[in-house]
């Protein structure tokens, strides 16, 4: 999809966001349904298996006993901004919606670093899938979503392409986690960024996270620079319905470059918005959720 058309759709949809959002409001941003009492809304925590790890995790259950599309919402880094208001809106609106903490996050046991955390989404999709807990939980298995804010984007994207039976994906702000910048430097010059980008990480802040350094993880960047090169991913999801959320936090050229790298043929079902705020969307919660919510009522039509 060229990158003007691309641009031109996200003035548009800025714009029927920001000008209209408060007169054509989805009514799961405003108004509680109405109760279940043979199956109610719910939540439930519990521990989700990851590679000899139990993860803290919660589960948000839609009200009603058929299956229900899933939500797989993935924090990022270090993961202050959960998006758990999202969540809610989500299951007001049929969808059941998961949150975990990868392993060495937020109490999580083990070790933080970004390969053990594209891991543990491909152990929550399993979750997921698994028969015996989508019929608890009344998953339908074969509507999975991704939806990922920041890092989460990182690995919404990643995971997304390589996992092609999930439905569609929404990134919200996705982060490069510094891959872009290694791009025009030949591998052998890589290392010498590594002070860089650990310095990045370290004024994130990585108190929450257990067994990583801002150097461990700049290395780990460097090192895997080539396999999470966001345009390549880009054609392995060409097929699937995209939506793409930016924001006024630096990260748009990564995100547009990522479009732009799409065929053609991702087109018909490619969205891209653009949100004057900050990364954590902080004064457009709203324009966020609706924003979700159109994108998702798009699915299966």
């Amino acid at each position: 999809m060229p990158l003007r058309k691309l641009l031109a759709t996200t003035l548009i949809l800025a714009a029927s966001c920001t000008l209209h959002a408060q007169s054509t409001l989805n009514p799961a941003i405003t108004t509680d349904p109405a109760p279940d009492k043979t199956a109610p809304a719910a939540i439930e925590t519990f521990q989700l298996p990851s590679h000899g790890a139990l993860l803290n995790a919660l589960v948000y259950t839609a009200a009603g006993s058929t299956p229900h599309p899933t939500v797989l919402l993935l924090h990022g880094f270090p993961g202050n901004e959960r998006n758990l208001d999202l969540a809610q809106t989500l299951r007001r609106a049929g969808y059941n919606v998961l949150f975990f903490d990868y392993r060495g996050s937020w109490g999580s046991p083990g070790d933080f670093s970004f390969t053990h955390a594209i891991e543990d989404t491909h152990a929550a999709i399993a979750y997921l899938r698994d028969p015996a807990n989508a019929t608890r939980l009344h998953i339908d298995p074969a509507h999975l979503i991704l939806i990922g804010h920041s890092m989460g984007g990182f690995l919404a994207r990643y995971v997304g392409a390589h996992d092609s039976a999930i439905q569609a994906v929404a990134l919200i702000s996705a982060a490069d986690m510094a891959v872009d910048s290694l791009e025009a430097l030949p591998p052998a010059q890589r290392t010498h960024a590594i002070p860089a980008i650990a310095r990045s990480f370290a004024a994130e802040g990585i108190a929450p996270l257990a067994g990583c350094t801002p150097q461990s993880l700049a290395q780990e960047v460097v090192t895997n620079a080539d396999t999470w090169n966001v345009p390549a991913l880009a054609p392995p999801l060409a097929s699937r319905p995209l939506l793409v959320v930016t924001s006024d936090d630096g990260l748009t050229a990564s995100n547009q470059a990522f479009l732009a790298a799409l065929p053609p043929s991702a087109a018909p079902h490619t969205t891209s918005l653009h949100l004057p705020t900050d990364h954590s969307y902080s004064d457009h919660r709203i324009a966020l959720q609706q924003a979700i919510l159109n994108f998702l009522a798009t699915l299966n039509k």
